[in-house]
């Protein structure tokens, strides 16, 4: 517990590891199907096939400069891993999400509508922190103090949220002309908060002094604020987890979301004879803007939330020691908590996260035959609220995928720059129903980079048949 103090900024980020919309591969493509839903509703109606299933899909990444993981890739045994504390001065980040699909469907109710629906448990974690100095070798407070004796103005923040979501989308053909189409759709979905949590520390300074001829830190100021959700307390041990489940989503506050999409297409200029093969689906240039995640989550804060302000006077770095060792509960740190600050007081009611509301703009070309390049530019947008809301963020910025694909087949190599400023190069295959891929290729041949990237798995059936025509019975050969 000692530890975890000392260093509460690098915690905030390192916290990360415990994670498991970012399916780069098939942003754009006409196969997409159900798994384009997510990055634009408008997608399920230029598709080919008059139904699809995605049965089971899951996707993680995750970014941080604060440590990095040695001695292990996705080619290599965990057994002999390890992690590093990156020492030095700087400023300290991580930011990860993750999405589980289940049961996705799209359906084709004809070649201009289209439905879809299912579920997606989703979560996000922001973290990040002003600059500070850390190296290893740290045994207790002093030494901490000790090392940042230029940084007194120490803050952090850490917000997390986790939501159960399911959705119901609406996709039509809003006009159709000769050498364009223009397709719409909407998604609206109904959460539940299944899990989220916040941590704020501000303006942390202090003073060195001498007292018997040995060096003392004494803190002059900062505040505190920490919270987390009551759907947590309800996970009780040696409980079965079906139980567990249960009573978190009965705890859990409702909420309510939209995406909103556009695309539009550039049809091919050439033309089929009657009897010819059918370029409905076919295009030269798809143009999409989609708006996403337009809600927020709500939890309510378990008891066991504080806010803490005004440190007592004279407060020095080895009382803290004292105060918090041995710490092995909540309830033992917030005991110990009231004995620092002489303002702490309980967080009640409800926090609200922003969900990762963006613009994303995806611009998709046929080369020729089966080859394909695709672009997107993602702006996130939550953070429009303000610095004094919480809310949650994308790590896409720009990606530009070159693809090969046909129906059952592709491959893909998506090539981006992240929120964060690192250029990551990806890959994907697509083989019948299973499409495989990693987001930052060096997860594979690097044993030092696992920490920045991630990857997704997602198996989706897809209908044998194309969506058909509406053949208009005045042309039919008299009986």
């Amino acid at each position: 517990m000692i530890k975890i103090l000392i260093a509460i900024p690098f915690f905030l980020c390192s916290c990360l590891t415990a994670l498991p919309q970012n399916y780069h591969a098939i942003h754009g493509s006409s196969y997409a199907g159900s798994l384009g839903i997510a990055n634009n509703p408008a997608a399920i109606i230029n598709t080919p096939y008059s139904w699809d299933i995605n049965l089971f899909s899951l996707q993680e990444t995750t970014s941080t400069n604060a440590f990095t993981v040695l001695n292990y890739s996705l080619l290599s045994s965990a057994a002999k891993s390890q992690y590093r504390v990156d020492k030095g001065d700087f400023e300290r980040y991580g930011k990860g999400n993750f999405n589980l699909h289940l049961f996705n469907a799209r359906i084709a109710l004809n070649r201009k509508t289209g439905i879809a629906f299912g579920m997606n448990v989703r979560g996000y974690l922001d973290a990040k922190t002003n600059k500070y100095n850390f190296i290893d070798t740290l045994r207790n407070f002093r030494n901490f103090l000790a090392i940042n004796n230029s940084n007194t103005n120490l803050r952090g923040d850490m917000k997390s949220s986790n939501w159960l979501e399911f959705f119901g989308t609406y996709g039509r053909t809003l006009w159709d002309e000769e050498q364009s189409r223009l397709n719409g759709g909407i998604t609206v979905k109904g959460t539940l908060g299944v899990a989220g949590g916040l941590v704020g520390i501000k303006g942390v300074s202090f003073t060195r002094t001498v007292q018997n001829n040995k060096p003392v830190y004494l803190v002059n100021a900062g505040s505190l604020r920490y919270g987390y959700s009551s759907t947590i307390d309800q996970w009780k041990k040696g409980r079965p987890s079906s139980k567990n489940i249960g009573d978190i989503l009965m705890y859990a506050k409702g909420g309510v979301s939209l995406d909103l999409g556009m695309e539009y297409i550039i049809k091919p200029q050439y033309v089929t004879g009657y009897y010819g093969e059918d370029n409905h689906y076919d295009y030269e240039w798809k143009i999409a803007v989609s708006l996403l995640d337009l809600g927020t989550s709500k939890y309510e804060y378990s008891t066991q939330s504080r806010e803490a302000g005004d440190p007592v006077i004279n407060l020095s770095d080895m009382s803290l020691e004292r105060k918090f060792n041995h710490i092995s509960k909540i309830q033992d740190f917030n005991d110990s908590l009231g004995t620092v600050f002489t303002d702490l007081h309980p967080l009640t009611g409800s926090f609200t996260i922003i969900n990762p509301a963006r613009l994303v703009i995806n611009v998709d070309r046929h080369l020729s035959s089966n080859f394909y390049l695709n672009g997107e530019l993602s702006a996130n947008l939550s953070s429009l609220a303000g610095e004094n809301k919480l809310y949650s963020s994308e790590l896409n910025f720009l990606t530009v995928t070159p693809r090969w694909e046909t129906k059952i087949y592709g491959l893909y190599l998506p090539v981006q720059i992240n929120a964060e400023h690192q250029f990551w190069v990806g890959g994907a295959i697509k083989a019948g129903p299973l499409l495989l891929g990693v987001h930052n290729l060096s997860n594979i041949f690097s044993k030092s980079k696992l920490q920045n990237g991630g990857g997704y798995l997602a198996i989706v059936l897809r209908s044998g048949s194309r969506t058909k025509a509406h053949r208009d019975s005045r042309y039919d050969c008299p009986k």
